[in-house]
Protein backbone atom coordinates (compact mmCIF):
# COMPACT_ATOMS: atom_id res chain seq x y z
CA UNK A 1 0.00 0.00 0.00
CA UNK A 2 3.15 2.05 -0.02
CA UNK A 3 3.68 4.75 -2.47
CA UNK A 4 6.19 4.00 -4.43
CA UNK A 5 9.23 6.13 -4.76
CA UNK A 6 10.96 5.27 -7.28
CA UNK A 7 10.10 5.52 -11.30
CA UNK A 8 12.81 3.58 -13.22
CA UNK A 9 15.58 1.11 -12.71
CA UNK A 10 14.78 0.74 -8.81
CA UNK A 11 11.62 -0.89 -9.12
CA UNK A 12 13.51 -3.86 -9.79
CA UNK A 13 15.73 -4.77 -6.83
CA UNK A 14 14.93 -7.72 -5.41
CA UNK A 15 17.16 -9.92 -2.91
CA UNK A 16 16.77 -7.12 0.49
CA UNK A 17 18.37 -6.76 3.95
CA UNK A 18 17.50 -4.48 6.44
CA UNK A 19 19.47 -1.36 6.80
CA UNK A 20 20.96 -0.32 9.99
CA UNK A 21 21.41 3.55 9.96
CA UNK A 22 20.40 6.58 12.04
CA UNK A 23 19.88 10.14 11.94
CA UNK A 24 22.92 10.80 14.32
CA UNK A 25 25.44 8.17 12.21
CA UNK A 26 24.56 10.43 9.20
CA UNK A 27 26.36 13.26 11.02
CA UNK A 28 25.24 16.20 9.54
CA UNK A 29 26.88 19.65 10.33
CA UNK A 30 24.29 22.04 10.83
CA UNK A 31 24.80 25.88 10.21
CA UNK A 32 24.48 28.56 12.83
CA UNK A 33 20.31 28.67 12.68
CA UNK A 34 18.13 26.77 14.53
CA UNK A 35 15.41 24.96 12.29
CA UNK A 36 11.71 25.65 12.68
CA UNK A 37 9.02 23.34 10.64
CA UNK A 38 5.57 24.27 9.96
CA UNK A 39 3.38 22.11 8.23
CA UNK A 40 -0.73 23.11 6.78
CA UNK A 41 -2.53 22.50 3.96
CA UNK A 42 -3.64 25.12 1.59
CA UNK A 43 -5.59 24.37 -1.60
CA UNK A 44 -5.13 25.47 -5.20
CA UNK A 45 -8.75 26.43 -6.58
CA UNK A 46 -8.36 26.48 -10.06
CA UNK A 47 -8.07 22.55 -10.12
CA UNK A 48 -10.33 19.64 -8.53
CA UNK A 49 -8.89 16.86 -6.83
CA UNK A 50 -11.15 13.81 -5.59
CA UNK A 51 -9.52 11.76 -2.44
CA UNK A 52 -9.62 7.95 -4.10
CA UNK A 53 -9.74 5.76 -1.33
CA UNK A 54 -13.01 7.63 0.09
CA UNK A 55 -14.88 5.69 -2.71
CA UNK A 56 -17.09 9.06 -3.59
CA UNK A 57 -17.65 11.31 -6.41
CA UNK A 58 -16.96 14.52 -4.34
CA UNK A 59 -14.64 17.26 -6.07
CA UNK A 60 -12.99 19.80 -4.29
CA UNK A 61 -10.29 22.27 -4.95
CA UNK A 62 -6.56 20.71 -5.16
CA UNK A 63 -5.27 20.32 -1.49
CA UNK A 64 -1.52 21.19 -1.69
CA UNK A 65 -0.07 20.51 1.88
CA UNK A 66 2.92 22.23 2.68
CA UNK A 67 5.96 21.40 4.73
CA UNK A 68 8.65 24.62 5.19
CA UNK A 69 11.60 24.11 7.13
CA UNK A 70 13.35 27.83 7.56
CA UNK A 71 16.28 29.34 9.93
CA UNK A 72 15.28 30.39 13.26
CA UNK A 73 17.01 32.52 15.31
CA UNK A 74 15.69 32.04 18.40
CA UNK A 75 17.43 29.75 21.33
CA UNK A 76 15.01 26.55 21.50
CA UNK A 77 16.67 24.80 24.13
CA UNK A 78 13.62 24.33 26.14
CA UNK A 79 11.76 22.84 23.85
CA UNK A 80 11.66 19.56 21.99
CA UNK A 81 12.68 18.59 18.61
CA UNK A 82 10.43 16.62 16.44
CA UNK A 83 10.75 12.73 16.10
CA UNK A 84 11.07 11.01 12.84
CA UNK A 85 7.29 9.92 13.61
CA UNK A 86 6.43 13.45 14.08
CA UNK A 87 6.72 13.34 9.89
CA UNK A 88 6.00 9.99 9.17
CA UNK A 89 2.48 11.57 11.20
CA UNK A 90 2.57 14.03 7.60
CA UNK A 91 3.29 11.47 5.59
CA UNK A 92 -0.04 9.43 6.88
CA UNK A 93 -1.77 13.17 6.12
CA UNK A 94 -0.50 12.97 2.65
CA UNK A 95 -1.33 9.14 1.85
CA UNK A 96 -5.10 10.20 2.98
CA UNK A 97 -4.92 7.60 6.15
CA UNK A 98 -5.12 10.49 8.71
CA UNK A 99 -6.61 7.53 11.25
CA UNK A 100 -3.69 5.12 10.70
CA UNK A 101 -2.33 3.87 14.02
CA UNK A 102 1.08 5.26 14.37
CA UNK A 103 1.79 1.12 15.49
CA UNK A 104 1.10 0.36 11.67
CA UNK A 105 3.14 2.67 9.96
CA UNK A 106 5.92 0.75 9.09
CA UNK A 107 3.97 -1.97 7.73
CA UNK A 108 1.30 -0.22 5.80
CA UNK A 109 3.78 1.73 3.91
CA UNK A 110 6.19 -1.62 3.65
CA UNK A 111 8.99 -0.66 5.89
CA UNK A 112 10.48 -3.79 7.30
CA UNK A 113 8.97 -3.70 11.06
CA UNK A 114 12.44 -4.30 12.74
CA UNK A 115 13.82 -3.05 16.34
CA UNK A 116 16.29 -0.84 13.88
CA UNK A 117 13.49 1.04 12.51
CA UNK A 118 11.09 1.06 15.22
CA UNK A 119 14.52 3.08 16.94
CA UNK A 120 14.15 5.50 13.80
CA UNK A 121 10.65 6.54 15.30
CA UNK A 122 11.69 7.73 18.15
CA UNK A 123 14.76 9.43 17.64
CA UNK A 124 14.91 13.33 17.59
CA UNK A 125 15.30 15.49 14.57
CA UNK A 126 17.10 18.80 14.67
CA UNK A 127 13.64 20.78 13.18
CA UNK A 128 11.43 22.45 16.16
CA UNK A 129 7.60 22.81 15.23
CA UNK A 130 6.49 26.28 14.63
CA UNK A 131 9.52 27.93 16.27
CA UNK A 132 9.37 31.77 15.37
CA UNK A 133 11.06 33.17 11.63
CA UNK A 134 14.30 34.73 11.48
CA UNK A 135 14.53 37.90 11.17
CA UNK A 136 16.61 38.16 8.05
CA UNK A 137 15.46 37.14 4.22
CA UNK A 138 16.88 33.68 3.08
CA UNK A 139 17.02 32.40 -0.53
CA UNK A 140 14.06 29.36 -0.81
CA UNK A 141 14.71 26.55 -2.34
CA UNK A 142 11.78 24.88 -3.36
CA UNK A 143 12.18 20.70 -3.12
CA UNK A 144 10.34 17.81 -6.07
CA UNK A 145 9.26 14.85 -4.15
CA UNK A 146 10.17 11.64 -6.37
CA UNK A 147 7.06 9.61 -7.74
CA UNK A 148 4.19 10.04 -5.73
CA UNK A 149 6.47 10.74 -2.41
CA UNK A 150 5.94 12.71 0.65
CA UNK A 151 7.09 16.54 1.47
CA UNK A 152 8.87 14.97 3.66
CA UNK A 153 10.71 12.31 2.28
CA UNK A 154 14.24 14.39 2.45
CA UNK A 155 13.64 15.97 5.60
CA UNK A 156 17.23 15.38 7.09
CA UNK A 157 18.51 17.55 3.80
CA UNK A 158 15.76 20.11 4.08
CA UNK A 159 16.61 20.35 8.02
CA UNK A 160 20.45 21.30 7.17
CA UNK A 161 19.87 23.65 4.42
CA UNK A 162 17.35 25.56 6.57
CA UNK A 163 20.27 25.36 9.10
CA UNK A 164 22.57 27.17 6.81
CA UNK A 165 19.97 29.90 6.09
CA UNK A 166 17.34 28.32 2.97
CA UNK A 167 13.68 28.33 3.37
CA UNK A 168 12.89 25.35 2.12
CA UNK A 169 9.45 24.41 1.15
CA UNK A 170 8.22 21.43 -0.49
CA UNK A 171 4.59 19.44 -1.27
CA UNK A 172 3.75 15.92 -2.04
CA UNK A 173 3.72 14.05 -5.11
CA UNK A 174 0.02 13.66 -6.31
CA UNK A 175 -1.89 12.73 -9.37
CA UNK A 176 -3.61 14.97 -11.06
CA UNK A 177 -7.22 13.52 -10.11
CA UNK A 178 -6.30 11.56 -7.12
CA UNK A 179 -3.24 10.70 -4.74
CA UNK A 180 -2.07 8.47 -7.40
CA UNK A 181 -0.66 8.79 -10.84
CA UNK A 182 -2.25 8.11 -14.00
CA UNK A 183 -0.47 5.83 -16.73
CA UNK A 184 0.16 9.68 -18.65
CA UNK A 185 3.28 9.99 -17.37
CA UNK A 186 3.72 13.12 -19.10
CA UNK A 187 0.51 14.70 -17.98
CA UNK A 188 1.33 14.02 -14.36
CA UNK A 189 4.99 15.22 -14.90
CA UNK A 190 2.99 18.80 -16.17
CA UNK A 191 0.80 18.43 -12.81
CA UNK A 192 3.53 18.12 -11.09
CA UNK A 193 5.51 21.39 -12.57
CA UNK A 194 2.27 23.20 -11.60
CA UNK A 195 2.32 22.52 -8.02
CA UNK A 196 6.26 23.37 -7.78
CA UNK A 197 4.98 26.66 -9.25
CA UNK A 198 1.99 26.99 -6.66
CA UNK A 199 5.02 26.79 -3.88
CA UNK A 200 6.91 29.05 -5.23
CA UNK A 201 4.16 31.48 -5.35
CA UNK A 202 3.10 30.72 -1.83
CA UNK A 203 6.45 31.35 -0.39
CA UNK A 204 6.32 34.43 -1.56
CA UNK A 205 3.50 35.15 1.26
CA UNK A 206 6.47 34.47 3.91
CA UNK A 207 8.38 37.80 4.94
CA UNK A 208 11.54 35.91 5.44
CA UNK A 209 11.95 34.24 1.56
CA UNK A 210 14.11 36.71 -0.54
CA UNK A 211 12.16 36.07 -3.50
CA UNK A 212 15.15 37.28 -6.46
CA UNK A 213 16.89 34.09 -4.83
CA UNK A 214 14.91 30.65 -5.56
CA UNK A 215 16.44 27.50 -6.61
CA UNK A 216 14.69 24.18 -7.14
CA UNK A 217 15.69 20.79 -5.73
CA UNK A 218 13.77 17.12 -6.66
CA UNK A 219 14.95 13.49 -6.43
CA UNK A 220 13.59 10.82 -8.84
CA UNK A 221 10.88 12.00 -11.04
CA UNK A 222 10.91 15.35 -9.11
CA UNK A 223 14.11 16.15 -11.27
CA UNK A 224 11.60 15.85 -14.48
CA UNK A 225 8.99 18.40 -13.76
CA UNK A 226 11.69 20.73 -12.37
CA UNK A 227 13.32 20.98 -16.07
CA UNK A 228 9.82 21.90 -16.98
CA UNK A 229 9.67 24.15 -14.35
CA UNK A 230 12.54 26.33 -15.07
CA UNK A 231 12.04 26.52 -18.97
CA UNK A 232 9.06 28.68 -17.81
CA UNK A 233 9.92 30.45 -15.03
CA UNK A 234 12.97 33.30 -15.35
CA UNK A 235 12.85 33.50 -11.41
CA UNK A 236 14.54 30.34 -10.97
CA UNK A 237 18.02 30.62 -10.74
CA UNK A 238 19.63 27.15 -10.34
CA UNK A 239 18.51 23.55 -10.41
CA UNK A 240 19.90 20.76 -8.34
CA UNK A 241 19.05 17.04 -9.09
CA UNK A 242 19.24 14.21 -7.22
CA UNK A 243 19.59 11.35 -9.06
CA UNK A 244 16.64 12.94 -10.83
CA UNK A 245 14.99 10.73 -13.63
CA UNK A 246 15.49 13.38 -16.48
CA UNK A 247 18.68 11.48 -17.10
CA UNK A 248 16.97 8.36 -17.38
CA UNK A 249 13.45 9.27 -19.32
CA UNK A 250 14.29 12.25 -21.71
CA UNK A 251 11.80 11.07 -24.21
CA UNK A 252 9.11 12.31 -21.17
CA UNK A 253 10.55 15.31 -21.28
CA UNK A 254 10.10 15.49 -24.88
CA UNK A 255 6.48 15.42 -24.61
CA UNK A 256 6.19 18.52 -23.22
CA UNK A 257 5.69 21.53 -25.00
CA UNK A 258 7.24 23.57 -22.49
CA UNK A 259 10.71 21.92 -22.84
CA UNK A 260 13.78 23.07 -24.34
CA UNK A 261 17.48 22.04 -23.52
CA UNK A 262 18.46 25.66 -24.69
CA UNK A 263 16.14 26.98 -22.24
CA UNK A 264 18.22 25.61 -19.70
CA UNK A 265 20.27 28.64 -18.93
CA UNK A 266 21.03 28.44 -14.87
CA UNK A 267 23.46 26.72 -13.06
CA UNK A 268 22.76 22.95 -13.26
CA UNK A 269 23.76 19.58 -10.97
CA UNK A 270 23.08 16.65 -11.28
CA UNK A 271 23.72 14.04 -8.90
CA UNK A 272 24.03 10.52 -9.82
CA UNK A 273 23.85 6.92 -8.09
CA UNK A 274 26.54 4.66 -9.12
CA UNK A 275 26.86 2.63 -11.83
CA UNK A 276 24.45 -0.58 -12.05
CA UNK A 277 26.20 -3.77 -11.23
CA UNK A 278 25.93 -6.44 -14.91
CA UNK A 279 24.09 -9.22 -12.36
CA UNK A 280 21.39 -6.32 -11.60
CA UNK A 281 20.93 -5.34 -15.23
CA UNK A 282 20.60 -8.94 -16.52
CA UNK A 283 18.44 -10.10 -14.09
CA UNK A 284 16.22 -6.91 -14.05
CA UNK A 285 16.60 -6.65 -17.31
CA UNK A 286 17.19 -2.75 -17.04
CA UNK A 287 18.97 -1.15 -20.53
CA UNK A 288 23.17 -0.82 -19.87
CA UNK A 289 23.10 2.29 -21.06
CA UNK A 290 21.72 3.86 -18.24
CA UNK A 291 24.81 3.91 -16.88
CA UNK A 292 26.33 6.05 -19.10
CA UNK A 293 23.77 7.63 -21.16
CA UNK A 294 22.64 11.00 -20.00
CA UNK A 295 21.05 13.00 -22.96
CA UNK A 296 19.58 16.12 -20.90
CA UNK A 297 23.33 17.14 -19.64
CA UNK A 298 24.99 16.26 -23.04
CA UNK A 299 22.31 18.68 -24.66
CA UNK A 300 22.84 22.10 -22.51
CA UNK A 301 24.82 24.27 -24.21
CA UNK A 302 23.81 27.62 -22.08
CA UNK A 303 24.57 27.08 -19.07
CA UNK A 304 27.50 26.07 -16.60
CA UNK A 305 26.86 22.28 -15.74
CA UNK A 306 27.74 19.96 -12.97
CA UNK A 307 27.82 15.86 -13.39
CA UNK A 308 28.80 14.20 -10.03
CA UNK A 309 28.30 10.31 -9.69
CA UNK A 310 28.67 8.71 -6.10
CA UNK A 311 30.00 5.37 -6.04
CA UNK A 312 28.71 4.33 -2.76
CA UNK A 313 24.70 5.19 -3.62
CA UNK A 314 22.21 3.49 -5.02
CA UNK A 315 18.87 5.14 -6.07
CA UNK A 316 16.83 4.94 -3.20
CA UNK A 317 19.82 6.68 -0.56
CA UNK A 318 19.19 10.21 -2.08
CA UNK A 319 16.61 10.23 0.35
CA UNK A 320 16.09 10.16 4.22
CA UNK A 321 13.41 8.19 4.22
CA UNK A 322 15.61 5.75 1.85
CA UNK A 323 18.64 6.00 3.99
CA UNK A 324 16.87 5.04 7.00
CA UNK A 325 14.04 2.71 5.78
CA UNK A 326 14.78 1.53 2.58
CA UNK A 327 16.09 -2.56 2.99
CA UNK A 328 19.28 -3.16 1.06
CA UNK A 329 19.61 -5.00 -1.98
CA UNK A 330 22.66 -7.40 -1.62
CA UNK A 331 23.86 -7.55 -4.91
CA UNK A 332 24.38 -4.17 -5.23
CA UNK A 333 24.16 -1.82 -2.21
CA UNK A 334 27.20 -1.05 0.51
CA UNK A 335 27.32 -0.82 3.52
CA UNK A 336 24.81 1.37 5.90
CA UNK A 337 28.08 3.65 7.14
CA UNK A 338 29.29 3.95 2.90
CA UNK A 339 25.48 4.96 2.28
CA UNK A 340 25.36 7.44 5.44
CA UNK A 341 28.82 8.59 4.50
CA UNK A 342 27.60 9.42 1.04
CA UNK A 343 24.07 10.91 1.97
CA UNK A 344 25.88 13.37 4.00
CA UNK A 345 28.71 14.21 0.67
CA UNK A 346 25.58 14.61 -1.46
CA UNK A 347 24.30 17.41 1.46
CA UNK A 348 27.61 19.12 1.26
CA UNK A 349 27.54 19.52 -2.25
CA UNK A 350 23.78 20.89 -2.13
CA UNK A 351 24.73 23.20 0.14
CA UNK A 352 27.86 24.23 -1.59
CA UNK A 353 26.25 24.31 -4.47
CA UNK A 354 23.44 27.20 -3.45
CA UNK A 355 25.52 28.85 -1.41
CA UNK A 356 27.50 29.26 -5.01
CA UNK A 357 24.74 29.83 -7.09
CA UNK A 358 22.15 31.85 -4.83
CA UNK A 359 24.67 33.59 -2.28
CA UNK A 360 27.51 34.16 -4.69
CA UNK A 361 30.21 32.63 -2.16
CA UNK A 362 33.28 32.28 -3.51
CA UNK A 363 34.55 29.66 -0.91
CA UNK A 364 31.00 27.25 -2.35
CA UNK A 365 32.33 28.05 -5.98
CA UNK A 366 35.45 26.87 -4.88
CA UNK A 367 34.40 23.55 -3.65
CA UNK A 368 31.55 22.68 -6.25
CA UNK A 369 34.63 23.66 -8.62
CA UNK A 370 37.51 21.27 -7.25
CA UNK A 371 37.52 17.62 -7.80
CA UNK A 372 36.57 15.87 -4.48
CA UNK A 373 39.98 14.67 -3.75
CA UNK A 374 40.57 18.44 -3.28
CA UNK A 375 37.02 18.66 -0.93
CA UNK A 376 38.43 15.68 1.43
CA UNK A 377 37.32 12.52 -0.15
CA UNK A 378 40.26 10.83 -0.61
CA UNK A 379 38.12 7.62 -0.83
CA UNK A 380 37.00 8.44 -4.24
CA UNK A 381 33.07 8.16 -3.20
CA UNK A 382 32.60 10.95 -6.06
CA UNK A 383 33.43 11.39 -9.89
CA UNK A 384 32.87 14.79 -10.93
CA UNK A 385 32.53 16.28 -14.73
CA UNK A 386 31.66 19.93 -15.17
CA UNK A 387 30.76 21.37 -18.71
CA UNK A 388 31.13 25.18 -19.57
CA UNK A 389 28.11 26.94 -21.42
CA UNK A 390 28.86 27.66 -25.00
CA UNK A 391 29.28 31.52 -25.83
CA UNK A 392 25.28 31.79 -25.15
CA UNK A 393 23.42 33.83 -27.56
CA UNK A 394 23.32 37.69 -27.36
CA UNK A 395 19.83 39.01 -28.42
CA UNK A 396 18.48 42.66 -29.20
CA UNK A 397 16.29 41.75 -25.84
CA UNK A 398 19.41 41.01 -23.77
CA UNK A 399 21.30 45.17 -25.37
CA UNK A 400 18.21 46.94 -24.33
CA UNK A 401 17.69 45.54 -20.92
CA UNK A 402 21.51 46.95 -20.84
CA UNK A 403 21.17 49.90 -22.51
CA UNK A 404 17.77 50.46 -20.33
CA UNK A 405 19.61 50.03 -16.98
CA UNK A 406 21.74 52.75 -18.02
CA UNK A 407 18.61 55.04 -18.98
CA UNK A 408 19.63 54.65 -23.18
CA UNK A 409 22.63 56.79 -22.36
CA UNK A 410 26.20 56.00 -23.71
CA UNK A 411 24.73 53.73 -26.43
CA UNK A 412 28.09 53.53 -28.75
CA UNK A 413 30.62 51.94 -25.62
CA UNK A 414 27.56 49.79 -24.42
CA UNK A 415 27.92 48.99 -28.17
CA UNK A 416 31.39 48.21 -28.88
CA UNK A 417 31.88 46.39 -25.81
CA UNK A 418 29.05 43.88 -26.55
CA UNK A 419 30.81 43.47 -29.68
CA UNK A 420 34.00 42.46 -28.06
CA UNK A 421 32.29 39.66 -26.39
CA UNK A 422 29.94 38.87 -28.76
CA UNK A 423 31.64 39.33 -32.27
CA UNK A 424 28.46 37.80 -34.39
CA UNK A 425 26.16 40.71 -32.49
CA UNK A 426 23.73 42.03 -35.02
CA UNK A 427 21.25 44.61 -34.21
CA UNK A 428 18.15 44.80 -36.46
CA UNK A 429 17.62 47.96 -38.46
CA UNK A 430 13.90 47.36 -37.41
CA UNK A 431 14.49 46.67 -33.95
CA UNK A 432 16.05 49.69 -33.15
CA UNK A 433 13.32 51.87 -35.34
CA UNK A 434 10.70 50.50 -33.08
CA UNK A 435 12.45 50.97 -29.99
CA UNK A 436 13.34 54.40 -30.69
CA UNK A 437 9.45 55.05 -31.72
CA UNK A 438 8.27 53.73 -28.73
CA UNK A 439 10.55 55.87 -26.48
CA UNK A 440 10.47 59.06 -28.64
CA UNK A 441 6.48 59.45 -28.33
CA UNK A 442 6.68 58.94 -24.31
CA UNK A 443 7.54 62.53 -23.45
CA UNK A 444 8.62 61.06 -20.40
CA UNK A 445 11.60 58.86 -22.40
CA UNK A 446 11.47 60.98 -25.61
CA UNK A 447 15.46 61.95 -25.19
CA UNK A 448 15.98 58.19 -24.42
CA UNK A 449 14.42 57.71 -27.74
CA UNK A 450 16.86 60.31 -29.87
CA UNK A 451 19.79 58.14 -28.47
CA UNK A 452 18.71 54.82 -29.99
CA UNK A 453 18.25 56.46 -33.08
CA UNK A 454 21.51 58.41 -32.66
CA UNK A 455 23.33 54.60 -32.62
CA UNK A 456 20.95 53.68 -35.04
CA UNK A 457 22.01 55.90 -37.79
CA UNK A 458 25.50 54.98 -37.27
CA UNK A 459 25.30 51.54 -37.16
CA UNK A 460 23.00 51.97 -40.81
CA UNK A 461 24.20 55.59 -42.33
CA UNK A 462 22.30 54.77 -45.52
CA UNK A 463 18.79 53.70 -43.81
CA UNK A 464 16.55 56.68 -44.97
CA UNK A 465 13.96 55.57 -42.64
CA UNK A 466 15.99 55.50 -39.49
CA UNK A 467 16.88 59.43 -40.65
CA UNK A 468 12.94 60.08 -41.29
CA UNK A 469 12.06 58.19 -37.69
CA UNK A 470 15.02 60.53 -35.72
CA UNK A 471 13.64 63.71 -37.67
CA UNK A 472 10.09 62.89 -36.31
CA UNK A 473 11.67 62.47 -32.88
CA UNK A 474 13.01 65.67 -32.95
CA UNK A 475 10.22 67.39 -34.27
CA UNK A 476 7.93 66.00 -31.20
CA UNK A 477 10.25 66.99 -29.18
CA UNK A 478 10.29 71.13 -30.32
CA UNK A 479 13.78 71.00 -32.19
CA UNK A 480 12.96 72.26 -35.50
CA UNK A 481 16.12 72.71 -36.70
CA UNK A 482 17.48 69.51 -35.91
CA UNK A 483 13.93 67.62 -37.33
CA UNK A 484 14.54 69.57 -40.89
CA UNK A 485 18.64 68.96 -40.94
CA UNK A 486 17.52 64.88 -40.46
CA UNK A 487 14.80 65.18 -42.80
CA UNK A 488 17.01 66.09 -45.40
CA UNK A 489 19.31 63.77 -44.85
CA UNK A 490 16.42 61.04 -45.19
CA UNK A 491 15.26 62.86 -48.73
CA UNK A 492 19.20 62.66 -49.61
CA UNK A 493 19.16 59.04 -49.32
CA UNK A 494 15.82 58.41 -50.42
CA UNK A 495 14.20 61.45 -52.94
CA UNK A 496 10.80 59.40 -53.54
CA UNK A 497 10.40 59.44 -49.61
CA UNK A 498 7.28 61.59 -49.04
CA UNK A 499 7.19 61.48 -45.71
CA UNK A 500 10.24 64.10 -46.03
CA UNK A 501 8.79 65.79 -48.47
CA UNK A 502 6.03 67.07 -47.14
CA UNK A 503 7.18 67.74 -43.52
CA UNK A 504 9.76 69.65 -44.84
CA UNK A 505 7.11 71.78 -46.65
CA UNK A 506 5.11 72.20 -43.33
CA UNK A 507 8.51 73.11 -41.84
CA UNK A 508 9.21 76.35 -44.03
CA UNK A 509 5.71 77.24 -43.54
Amino acid sequence: MRLTILLVLILFQINRIAAQTSLKEIDLENGKYNVGFKHYTTSDSTRTYSRILDYSNKKMARPIPVSIWYPSERNLVDKESLTVLDYLEILKEEEEWEYLPNEQILNWFNYSNTPENQKHLIEQTTAYANAEFGKEKYPVIVYTPSFQASSIENFALCEYLASHGFVVVSSPSRGTETRWFTNNSAKEIETQARDVEFLMKEAGKFPIVDFDKIAIMGFSFGGLSNIIVQNRNDKVKAIVSLDGTERYQYGLLSQSAFFDPQKIDVPYIHMAQKDIPEIVLREDKIDAELNTKFQLYDSITNARSYRLKFQNLTHSYFSTLGALFENRDKRQDKSDSEIMESYKWVATYTLNFLEATLNKNESALNFIEDDSSGNGDGNGLVSQSIKQPEQSAFSFQDFNDLASSQNYQNLFQLYDATIESYPSFKIPEGNLNVLGLQLVFNPNTASQGIQVFLLATKLYPNSWNLYDSLAEGYLFMGDKEKAIESFKKSLALNPQNQNAINRLEQLKK
